[in-house]
């Protein structure tokens, strides 16, 4: 039954993406693997971003792979392989820095940066850019446009949260919006709250792990009912139980790294195959050739 009603609305659009960093580049171990000592962290994002590319080919979905400048100076093979398989290869910036803690000139040299080497890697534009922990900003934009790309998929139109930035015009009931001549935001999907332009996150990460699949699914069809497209996002060190634990991580930060990993592969796999999945640059080029089903 999951699966027929994910088809039966698939002409609303539903995007996937997945932000490809390692297990310790998460916020969650900020404060306790320091940025020097990265190299040394046994890397575990191939073999994962592998396993979900496995499970999109199974399903015949295609996604946005968003990847981190950092990983793909290491993981070359596998920026090839995400292109290869028919996916968009987009930018999550090189440093994994929060784009609110940096300069205008260190951001721009940090995206250019990544998106260089994307670009070497596969010969293609890359077209879009997600900010690490969603720290997107609003004087981030025309870098973001200037140093060539059209979109940008950071925005979670969501209640106040510790870690995310903050997008003026965004709306939890209309996740597409053009926010300069030229670019667009593609934000996260949210329930909306009532009227309001904010609504609870239902777009992945540790939402997606916490919630009872059933429960998640539900969520995501009352969203696509409402004639919305649905912008789903995960991490490859989501699937990854086994990953190394950290000393010293405070209580919170362990339960939001660590909640249900060991039930999350099958539940991305279970969500992969309910519906059609496109890359975010296809959906937002739906909407920019007018298609009424994705228009409020």
């Amino acid at each position: 039954m999951t699966t027929v009603i994910g088809k039966n609305l698939d002409h609303i659009g539903t995007a996937l993406s997945v932000d490809v960093e390692d297990w310790f580049h998460t916020d969650c171990l900020r404060g306790v693997i320091a940025r020097e000592t990265w190299d040394d962290c046994e890397l575990r994002v191939e073999r994962n971003t592998m396993r979900m590319l496995e499970i999109l080919d199974a399903c015949k979905a295609r996604a946005t792979f968003f990847v981190l400048g950092w990983v793909a100076e290491r993981c070359p093979n596998l920026v090839r392989a995400i292109a290869v398989a028919g996916h968009e290869v987009a930018s999550h910036g090189y440093g994994h820095e929060h784009v609110y803690s940096l300069r205008p000139s260190e951001f721009q040299s940090d995206v250019l940066r990544s998106k260089r080497c994307l670009e070497d890697l596969t010969g293609k534009p890359v077209r879009g850019y997600r900010a690490p922990c969603f720290s997107i900003t609003e004087w981030a934009i025309p870098i973001l446009q200037d140093a060539g790309f059209d979109y940008d998929s950071s925005a979670v139109p969501t209640v106040a949260h510790d870690r995310y930035g903050r997008l003026d015009g965004m709306h939890a009931g209309r996740p597409i919006v053009l926010l300069r001549e030229g670019f667009y935001e593609a934000g996260i999907s949210c329930l909306p709250l009532g009227m309001g332009k904010r609504g609870i996150p239902w777009g992945g990460g540790g939402y997606f792990r916490l919630v009872p699949y059933a429960l998640w699914l539900m969520g995501v069809y009352t969203i696509l009912r409402s004639g919305t497209p649905y912008i789903f996002y995960i991490h490859p060190w989501e699937i990854d139980p086994g990953q190394p634990r950290a000393a010293g991580v405070d209580f919170a930060n362990e339960f939001r790294q660590r909640v249900n990993l060991h039930r999350c592969e099958e539940r991305f796999a279970s969500l992969v195959g309910a519906f059609e999945w496109t890359p975010i640059c296809e959906l937002i080029d739906r909407w920019k050739a007018g298609d009424s089903r994705l228009l409020h």
